[in-house]
């Protein structure tokens, strides 16, 4: 799964470091958690590791954080690239060091032969200095206007499992991007509530809704599509909202630096999204 990427990586002057345990396994885990944890640190604490790009999601980030020791990290800083389960390190690392991380694109999403896609072109340009801007074509759900503020978030459903948690994000006065895959309707609609009833959707400066993938129905139809049952919860906002950014589980994964300020602008015809 990882040679092709490596070798994309490579082409751009790269150095590929992988960790001792990446191809082991333990049931569903990529490895036991002591392994997972221990290349995860391996990586932090190597002062020639200037990225670290997670290989793929799936499910059990949570559980290898404690422990984790960040002297090493806060020494030598370094981004973390990721999304989907990743959301849970992006979390993490804006609790607990509240330093940028980048959501985007990882290897497993790499076909062979299909050279450097736009994400992939995109995350290259980010890396190597250049900060991205992107411009969106409108969407009829959007709310129109501009804010500034860090951006946060990634996998909704990931977002959710941390409420209440020591590595629940600070939403107040952020951007939020959220996307999701493979999730019921109804829970689409249960995770939004949950952002509205704890009063984050209201601090928002910002909203950004990437994919929202597969979604499924019940027998008895929720009655409205993932885009419809957010866009009720956000129509009585006056913040600027956008919609189908093209990021998350979509064949178009373009990177977002979290922790960092950006501001969003949607106008009538189009949307705008700046690093500051």
């Amino acid at each position: 799964m990882l040679y092709p990427c490596v070798k994309l990586f490579e082409s751009w002057g790269l150095k590929v470091v992988q960790g001792k345990n990446i191809y082991a396994g333990e049931n569903q885990f990529a490895g036991t958690d002591e392994q997972r944890r221990h290349d995860l640190q391996q990586m932090l604490d190597d002062s020639s590791v200037n990225a670290i790009m997670c290989a793929r999601g799936g499910y059990g980030t949570i559980r290898i954080l404690d422990g984790l020791q960040l002297s090493g990290f806060e020494a030598n800083p370094k981004w973390l690239i990721g999304y989907s389960d990743i959301t849970v390190l992006h979390s993490y690392f804006s609790v607990v060091h509240d330093c940028p991380t980048v959501h985007a694109i990882m290897p497993v999403n790499y076909t062979l032969g299909s050279g450097e896609t736009i994400s992939w072109k995109k995350l290259r340009m980010l890396l190597f200095g250049e900060l991205p801007e992107y411009k969106v074509e409108t969407h009829k759900f959007n709310n129109q206007g501009v804010a500034e503020g860090k951006i946060v978030g990634g996998n909704l459903s990931v977002l959710y499992s941390l409420a209440g948690t020591p590595y629940d994000i600070d939403m107040r006065g952020a951007i939020l991007f959220l996307e999701d895959l493979d999730e019921y309707l109804y829970h689409i609609d249960r995770m939004m509530m949950n952002l509205k009833v704890s009063g984050k959707l209201a601090q928002l400066s910002g909203l950004i809704i990437g994919g929202m993938s597969d979604m499924k129905d019940n027998t008895i139809p929720f009655g409205k599509n993932a885009m419809e049952i957010i866009a009720s919860y956000t129509k009585d906002f006056h913040y600027p909202v956008m919609f189908n950014f093209p990021a998350g589980h979509t064949e178009i994964n373009l990177p977002l630096i979290f922790g960092k300020k950006a501001e969003l602008r949607i106008e009538k015809e189009t949307s705008f999204l700046r690093y500051l």
